[in-house]
């Protein structure tokens, strides 16, 4: 797509699942990408060694080397602010610059709303929205100091439009996000930067596979969605790069879902209310 070409890209919670999926797109596109993965700064030997061992990632570091680019690890936990800030830093002393951020690190926990504990609570809210608004306003500080333009975007979820019972946290991270992009667009459009959302709909990630494998579990998921399968991570990435593309200048402070129609309320595909 026009305008990837040797830009600098941090994507966040990037190892794995949409991140990843993302990371290796932007490599194609002949970007520069640094990929973060959360743990202790002790662990960080473990994480390299798993990223270019025996395993799924191996590939995953085949694909990024073989598109001719630069990539690098960075560390950081997004819900730690120390970590943000050197995260980002890192990012621009290693890359040479920063010009897009891919805010996707996000995680979720269920459980009744009643019973939900205070740290819980926090701990969503501490990596999916205050994590998100951390790292944007690194890279805004960046492109501002730098007098360049500069592209956000957040991944949010389906969620922030419909109400996702027993994940209360994280359906209230990703409502704020929507007014997060909305608001850093309109804030900062004047100066060059855009900032957008991809909403994901059901998508296919390591750490769903126990209803994608199940007949009954992945029935139930997909009665909901119009088009009738669940996505591709590579299908998010795909969007996302447009969306940093120059092919969507002159979009910003939107939020496309990318969901097979989930968000067209699929119960209502005929009608009942009304004849």
């Amino acid at each position: 797509m026009k305008g990837l070409q040797g830009k600098n890209v941090l994507v966040t919670g990037s190892t794995s699942g949409i991140g990843q999926a993302i990371a290796v797109r932007f490599a194609q596109e002949g970007a520069n990408v640094a990929i973060n993965y959360r743990s202790r700064p002790e662990d960080a030997a473990e994480t390299h060694a798993q990223l270019h061992g025996d395993d799924p990632m191996h590939d995953y570091m085949d694909e990024m080397e073989e598109a001719g680019v630069n990539h690098i690890f960075v560390q950081g936990d997004v819900s730690v602010e120390a970590d943000v800030v050197r995260m980002v830093q890192e990012t621009i002393e290693k890359l040479g610059g920063l010009d897009i951020l891919i805010n996707n690190a996000g995680i979720q926990i269920p459980g009744n709303s009643h019973e939900l504990s205070i740290d819980s609570f926090d701990r969503v809210l501490g990596v999916n929205l205050r994590g998100a608004y951390l790292c944007a306003r690194e890279a805004i500080k960046h492109f501002l100091a730098h007098e360049k333009p500069g592209v956000i975007i957040n991944v949010s979820s389906v969620h922030q439009e419909i109400p996702k019972p027993r994940f209360l946290s994280y359906s209230i991270s990703k409502g704020g996000m929507q007014n997060m992009t909305r608001t850093l667009a309109l804030e900062y459009a004047g100066r060059g930067i855009r900032v957008n959302g991809i909403g994901p709909g059901a998508t296919i990630t390591p750490i769903n596979r126990a209803w994608v494998d199940d007949p009954v579990k992945s029935a139930m998921v997909l009665e909901h969605i119009p088009m009738q399968r669940a996505a591709t991570s590579e299908e998010m990435a795909a969007v996302t790069a447009f969306l940093c593309s120059d092919e969507a200048a002159y979009i910003t402070g939107q939020t496309i879902f990318v969901d097979g129609g989930l968000t067209l309320f699929a119960d209502f595909r005929t009608a009942w209310s009304s004849e």
